[in-house]
């Protein structure tokens, strides 16, 4: 989409709304990005998306390591949707939907995504 992808800037919104004074918690409920995604035997690699999240929950972690109060992180979105102003295109889902036959395919990010949230809450539970 042409859309710059410059994750320390999620630190800087997060650290800058955390100074007002009497800000309640903050709370990420919508971050993610739309890269081209292909099916290959049945498989949707698509490591730009990886790499987008980790980058970013990187820096809201960052964040939060300095004070901020963040209580939650929410992927945009789970499954491919429709865009208003895009329409079927651009893909944001860490799920990939065929829109023709609706079959869906869990794409190498959400396999990410959901072991990253099995890790980190293994590490709260044990911590």
């Amino acid at each position: 989409m042409n859309w710059e992808v410059y994750p320390e800037s999620i630190y800087h919104i997060l650290k800058k709304y955390s100074a007002y004074k009497n800000i309640p918690a903050l709370m990420i409920t919508e971050n993610g990005a739309a890269f081209t995604d292909e099916i290959k035997n049945e498989e949707v690699d698509d490591p730009k998306r990886t790499s987008y999240l980790k980058n970013n929950i990187a820096q809201v972690f960052r964040a939060m390591q300095e004070g901020v109060n963040v209580t939650g992180y929410f992927a945009w979105t789970f499954l491919d949707n429709f865009e208003w102003a895009e329409g079927y295109y651009p893909r944001f889902g860490l799920v990939y939907v065929d829109f023709a036959t609706q079959k869906r395919i869990i794409k190498s990010s959400g396999y990410w995504y959901a072991n990253f949230l099995k890790e980190s809450e293994t590490i709260k539970v044990t911590t």
